[in-house]
């Protein structure tokens, strides 16, 4: 039973895009997250606001604590959309944000350092002041508008970027650089004297250090387990039990395979974790079975057909239905949580015992087939720029026209058919780039190939969407032409929760210009944030499949 506090708690929340268009979730989430749930996650950020003034501080005298860092990515991570909808949890990072906030406090007084007198830096608090701090630490504690959207678009940015360091330091791949960016960030939007002039400069600095977040999150996957591959990916089911892994973190996967090799269990994929069967390296388990489902959203109803035990490893995971037959097959890691579901912590080492999951997947029937052959993906930077002489030739021939970067978040809307019926309505000498789960809107598509360059080319998810960059960077060498912008790649990118945020961020500080979002646009973009995005960065929003055809391929 929820307390009188949390009967009390308010929220405001706008962080994805199936909020109501300006005003935000105010009631109840639509991700399924409660106003108590909301104000634990204002009094987090706030209180990592604080910590990340300190490092900063810190940092600028040579003094910068990794502890300190870690528990910023991890407080970003655990507030993104779908990773944490358990109370006791947040109450968890909350005081160890307060406590971090003491240590360096205590940091810097050893050093002579002068303390900030900034709120976020002085405000001691426990969970329970959670409902009676909203004001403060609440998103509509900024009265002004524009910069209000503003230092969102920053926090959110930085809390994508969190997420791949993250992943990446599972991998014992860090760059001090990284959380540097991240934590002067949430330094300058804590700011009382900055001006929208400032807050734009801070969005484009975030999405500097996105750059480098996904550059090293690449490193780490690749310099771990190989460069992906083109693979075909069977999406049907085997007679074995199974387990569903999902999330992004491919450590964690490893970790999974490894345990489960000679057991019996078959171990599948689903919805971000799909990229996991391109990289070289995890092909050597014969009992890693292949994909199964689509995207996130659909978990609900794919979870029932499985049949198995299901592992996520970090966003998406979704409330479900009431008197569900899966929730006690749930395993959480990391900073996801969810009521009702098992949380496996990690050892000192940042390891995982999976044995209770193993021991319940034996006892589980098969999965139940929902469909049958297979996909093909694979397409990260590595193996197109392989494949780039015979993509010039093509190019050079008129057979490639346009390539479409297709990147971001699917979502359960019914506008995300439009992103289907764009890539039906492609011609033919286009190729799609993607890289996100919104390659769930037509990755089974029979869309065909060019000459044997398929017309989807699947980088991955929002992870691997450095790849996107990387590959925008070589055919800019390869046809010598100033900018990214004069090549024939238009951007159609959906866009859903924080991932995608940096992504977006990430495009714009690299000069990428003529970006379409949707299927609406952020509801934190104000009139006069998107005048000055459009006017920068010519920064729109999707129309109609054929006005859009017209306009980012035809003209």
């Amino acid at each position: 039973m929820m307390d009188t506090m949390e009967n009390n708690a308010s929220m405001f929340c706008y962080q994805c895009q199936e909020t109501a268009k300006g005003s935000g979730c105010t009631l109840r989430g639509v991700c399924g997250k409660l106003p108590e749930t909301s104000a634990r996650m204002d009094l987090l950020l706030y209180a990592t606001r604080g910590v990340a003034i300190l490092n900063d501080l810190l940092r600028s005298h040579g003094a910068a604590q990794r502890d300190a860092s870690h528990q910023i990515i991890d407080a970003l991570f655990t507030t993104i959309t779908n990773a944490n909808f358990d109370n006791p949890s947040l109450d968890g990072f909350i005081r160890r944000a307060f406590q971090m906030k003491r240590e360096l406090k205590s940091k810097c007084k050893e050093l002579g350092i002068k303390i900030p007198d900034a709120p976020e830096v002085t405000l001691e608090a426990e969970p329970e002041d959670y409902a009676k701090l909203e004001s403060i630490t609440g998103v509509l504690a900024e009265p002004n508008a524009d910069k209000r959207g503003l230092k969102q678009l920053a926090i959110y940015g930085a809390k994508g970027a969190a997420a791949y360091a993250r992943h990446a330091a599972n991998l014992k791949y860090e760059d001090d650089d990284v959380y540097a960016y991240i934590e002067k960030t949430l330094k300058e939007v804590s700011r009382q004297d900055i001006t929208v002039d400032d807050l734009f400069k801070v969005v484009l600095y975030m999405g500097e250090g996105g750059v480098k977040a996904m550059a090293q999150l690449d490193a780490a996957n690749t310099g771990t387990y190989g460069n992906p591959e083109i693979t075909k990916v069977n999406i049907g089911v085997r007679q074995n039990p199974g387990i569903l892994i999902s999330g992004h973190d491919l450590h964690d996967l490893e970790e999974l395979l490894e345990q489960t090799t000679g057991t019996g269990v078959d171990v599948y994929t689903h919805s971000e974790m799909l990229p996991g069967q391109y990289y070289p390296f995890f092909k050597k388990y014969p009992h890693f079975a292949g994909n199964y489902g689509n995207a996130w959203w659909k978990q609900i109803d794919e979870f029932e057909t499985f049949n198995g035990c299901f592992v996520f490893t970090s966003n998406c995971i979704v409330p479900p239905r009431p008197k569900t037959s899966y929730m006690d097959r749930v395993y959480t890691l990391g900073v996801v949580n969810m009521p009702g579901t098992t949380h496996i912590e990690a050892d000192s080492e940042g390891r995982h015992d999976f044995s209770a999951v193993i021991e319940k997947a034996k006892a589980c029937a098969a999965p139940t087939e929902i469909e049958h052959g297979e996909i093909v993906g694979g397409f990260a930077h590595h193996q197109v720029i392989e494949l780039a002489p015979k993509i010039i030739d093509l190019i050079q021939r008129g057979k490639i026209r346009k390539f479409v970067v297709m990147a971001g978040c699917d979502g359960r809307m019914a506008s995300r058919s439009y992103y289907t019926d764009f890539a039906k309505a492609l011609p033919d000498d286009c190729v799609i780039l993607t890289a996100g789960c919104a390659k769930y809107r037509y990755n089974k598509l029979p869309l065909g190939d060019i000459e044997g360059v398929p017309r989807v080319l699947d980088a991955g998810q929002c992870n691997d969407s450095y790849s996107l960059v990387r590959i925008a960077l070589a055919l800019k060498d390869a046809f010598k032409v100033e900018s990214v912008n004069d090549l024939p790649i238009v951007y159609n990118i959906a866009w859903y929760e924080q991932k995608a945020v940096i992504v977006l961020l990430a495009l714009l500080s690299l000069g990428v210009r003529n970006i379409h979002t949707g299927p609406t646009l952020p509801a934190f973009f104000t009139p006069d944030v998107l005048k000055v995005l459009k006017e920068k960065f010519n920064i729109g929003t999707i129309s109609t499949v054929e006005n859009d055809i017209a306009t980012l391929i035809n003209k």
